[in-house]
């Protein structure tokens, strides 16, 4: 089979021709932009329904802060490399005993499957000025440590239910900095 070498587009009568081993490095080109552009746009993930019914199926409806710990946890999952279920993560969501709130440890129980009933979800009261979800890996001893933004606080809190499944799914397709802030901890040496 023969590959042709170059090809011409409406261009080409300009006298442009183009190298095919330059596209080649079309799909990388094309990644980096595509990774750029949801870096920076709101786009729900292709599988958007399945998501919020997930949290749903944990949570009871797909909540603001539950699908924004649903994001908590998809994030935490990536970083420690480890797959939904795994015994070796460990979460410990600090927050006031208050509805919204508290609804941040459902979405990562949806996303994580960490559960009060495994002994690795563990709900710690404070105030809302020291609201965080800690997500420990037990094997690596690495944990992520996530907030919420506060600009996300002020577009969301007390959102009105009627409101919810719409503000949730446009939560789903924020960018992660819209949404938390995040720091990692590695684990110490002895």
């Amino acid at each position: 089979m023969q590959v042709a070498t170059e090809f011409r587009t409406p261009h080409s009568q300009h006298g442009m021709a183009y190298d095919i081993n330059m596209l080649g490095r079309l799909p990388i080109v094309c990644a980096l932009a595509g990774a750029l552009v949801a870096q920076t746009h709101e786009s729900p993930p292709p599988n958007s329904s399945a998501i919020l019914a997930k949290v749903a199926d944990i949570h009871g409806a797909a909540g603001i802060f539950a699908v924004a710990g649903y994001r908590m946890g998809e994030r935490a999952l990536a970083i420690l490399g480890e797959p939904r279920g795994s015994f070796a993560l460990d979460v410990t969501h600090k927050t006031p005993l208050e509805v919204q709130w508290s609804c941040v440890a459902d979405g990562v129980q949806a996303s994580t499957g960490v559960s009060a009933g495994k002994l690795n979800l563990h709900i710690v009261p404070v105030a809302k000025s020291d609201v965080e979800t800690v997500i420990h890996d037990k094997r690596s001893g690495k944990e992520v440590v996530f907030r919420l933004q506060p600009a996300f606080l002020t577009k969301y809190l007390d959102t009105p239910r009627d409101h919810q499944p719409e503000a949730a799914r446009e939560v789903l397709a924020l960018p992660d900095d819209q949404i938390f802030t995040f720091r990692i901890v590695e684990p110490k040496v002895k």
